[in-house]
């Protein structure tokens, strides 16, 4: 039988689609390639050096898709098995990896639940504890969706917790990747995507605003990360830092609630709402 997505109107089916998912996205990657053999990996097939728009723009469709996809879900997770099978390596360690090790693509895939869960203190209101077990429930069936095993993720939010502190203890460092994603003094071209004129105005004031966008990617990559797996890479975190990211957390809550459907929500996700609405008239 084939895995079933999320259900319409689960806690992934509002989360999800929400533009502020765009800000949990880095920390949530930062944690992934934060493990070596995960991190080897990206360095060394990714095109996340080379295509860095088109690379985010794509793990954000696919992200869309497991949740508001149906059943191309399912084909989008095939697809991304298929695209794994190839990438292999050895990892700075010289330890030999394979992206579909179960304990590898676990991982990738387990950073979602706690990002999901810590930056929701800050982005919108916190998830009481039936959401949150309604979440990791939704985040497993996302899960087999991917391909992954049940026996290769912890069943339940307390056979999760230790699971995860056991990698941060054991697994994680602050990899070459992680140093990239987090680094304000490397070279990143435009957006080249959306309108053409959007994309000629990008350009024409980059100069000026890539300073800007590199140390704000820094500033939530790592304060949207949950404590432990910020100390677990060695990344550094101050009072200060984290009372202007409690301010902007406080303006994104206001803010973005009061914002119509059309800009509140990612297209893939709007056309799944607006269709599930008229399914149920």
């Amino acid at each position: 039988m084939a895995p079933i997505p999320p259900p319409p109107g689960g806690v992934l089916w509002s989360l999800v689609g929400d533009i502020r998912t765009v800000l949990t996205l880095p920390a949530a990657l930062t944690m992934q390639v934060a493990h070596p053999a995960v991190s080897a990996g990206v360095d060394d097939h990714s095109v996340y050096r080379t295509d860095p728009w088109g690379r985010g723009e794509r793990s954000l469709v696919s992200l869309q898709l497991w949740v508001y996809g149906g059943e191309q879900a399912v084909e989008e997770g095939r697809r991304l098995r298929k695209l794994h099978r190839t990438i292999q390596g050895t990892d700075a360690h010289g330890r030999p990896y394979h992206a579909l090790t179960p304990a590898h693509y676990a991982w990738v895939h387990a950073t979602g639940f706690p990002v999901f869960q810590h930056t929701r203190r800050y982005l919108g209101r916190p998830f009481t504890p039936a959401q949150e077990r309604q979440l990791y429930a939704e985040w497993l069936q996302v899960g087999r969706v991917l391909g992954i095993d049940d026996r290769d993720m912890p069943q339940t939010i307390e056979e999760f917790w230790p699971y995860y502190r056991k990698v941060l203890d054991n697994e994680l460092e602050e990899t070459v990747v992680v140093r990239e994603l987090i680094a304000t003094d490397r070279p990143l071209p435009a957006p080249d995507r959306g309108p053409r004129a959007v994309r000629w105005l990008l350009r024409l004031t980059w100069p000026v605003l890539l300073p800007r966008f590199v140390r704000f990617r820094r500033f939530v990559t790592i304060g949207l990360m949950p404590p432990d797996a910020r100390r677990a890479i060695g990344l550094e975190w101050t009072d200060e830092q984290e009372r202007r990211l409690r301010q902007f957390g406080r303006v994104v809550r206001f803010v973005v609630p009061l914002l119509p459907e059309r800009l509140r929500f990612m297209p893939l996700a709007r056309r799944a709402r607006r269709a599930h609405r008229a399914a149920r008239r």
